[in-house]
């Protein structure tokens, strides 16, 4: 008696690392601990915004502005609730690029450095996995999951900032302030979208863990420094002058501000106090040709043109590192 084997057939095989679909789901094995530590990360953040939004609802203030004393009175204070979740919240913007950082150091080293640098990529690239298909997975998955996981916690951060909407003793939470502007829009979507592509980059090329590392943090602390600094420029200012001083209101980016002459040059109160700390400020500016008052900002409306602004730069250094990414690796394995 005999029997016969059946040869599979070859539209029944299992995904292998040599399928996109096999490369996706072997990288996500291999790397679970790290999906699961993002995933704790997303719940945690989701967490404390719900957590903060709860325990303002729950304080006991008697008034719409939030005063816990008498309303119209004139002492004013705020509970405690409020004032300590305007604080915490005012750093949101900036936990979200360090969290985007953190994406870009687990791209550079355990990633892809430790792999190059250990040997086992041959393992894959004997599997008919090519070296651009083998680099590509590594940077499609870290970015897919990144741009969800970011969106989600955007949106539960501006929801979070919604508590302060109008509300008119609200100093920390103004949309333009440096730990806010990051963390409410598509920025951050480029940021950490920038950081998969350095670390990738940094990754192919030095080829190892700590160096990699290092020089990704480096290289994004550049680049959001860079931008910190300069952002004010990636879009016009408004101008306004007057022989008073210049109300730009509570949510307008304050850029330059001071007093201008007859000639149109501009006057800094910073000269003023460091030339004679015994004059005063107006004097000193009256004695230098002052004949009015200037200030050069960024009203609310032009949120959305600097973000996207932002974004679009931050995109176009991404999609520069990652050619470049694979240029090295090309150049360097064929």
């Amino acid at each position: 008696m005999s029997s016969t084997l059946t040869p599979p057939r070859p539209d029944a095989t299992t995904p292998a690392a040599t399928t996109p679909r096999g490369s996706v789901r072997v990288l996500l094995r291999l790397h679970r601990k790290a999906l699961w530590a993002g995933a704790a990360l997303l719940v945690l953040g989701i967490g404390g915004v719900v957590a903060l939004r709860i325990w303002m609802a729950s304080a006991k203030e008697r008034c719409a502005d939030g005063d816990i004393t008498p309303c119209g009175g004139s002492v004013y204070q705020a509970s405690y609730a409020r004032t300590s979740s305007e604080t915490f919240l005012a750093e949101g913007g900036t936990a979200l690029l360090l969290l985007a950082v953190l994406v870009g150091v687990f791209v550079a080293g355990p990633l892809i450095a430790r792999e190059l640098e250990s040997g086992t990529f041959r393992l894959a690239w004997a599997q008919s996995v090519s070296p651009a298909h083998w680099l590509a997975a590594r940077l499609a998955v870290p970015a897919a999951l990144t741009v969800v996981g970011m969106t989600v916690l955007v949106l539960v951060y501006r929801w979070g900032l919604w508590a302060f909407r109008g509300y008119p003793y609200s100093y920390l939470t103004r949309p333009y302030d440096s730990g806010i502007f990051p963390g409410t829009g598509p920025a951050v979507l480029g940021h950490a979208l920038l950081a998969v592509a350095v670390g990738a980059l940094c990754a192919v090329l030095v080829r190892r863990t700590l160096a990699a590392v290092s020089l990704t943090v480096v290289v994004l602390g550049a680049v959001g420094l860079a931008l910190a600094t300069w952002r004010h420029l990636l879009w016009p200012t408004v101008l306004r002058t007057g022989p008073d001083p210049v109300d730009i209101g509570v949510d307008a980016w304050d850029v330059d501000m001071g007093m201008i002459t007859a000639s149109g040059e501009r006057l800094r109160w910073e000269d003023c106090h460091s030339a004679d700390m015994t004059q005063d400020i107006a004097a000193c500016m009256r004695d230098r040709g002052a004949v009015g008052h200037f200030a050069e900002y960024h009203p609310l409306s032009h949120y959305w043109p600097l973000q996207l602004v932002e974004t679009g730069v931050l995109l176009a250094l991404a999609a520069l590192a990652a050619f470049a990414a694979f240029r090295v690796l090309r150049r360097l394995h064929g």
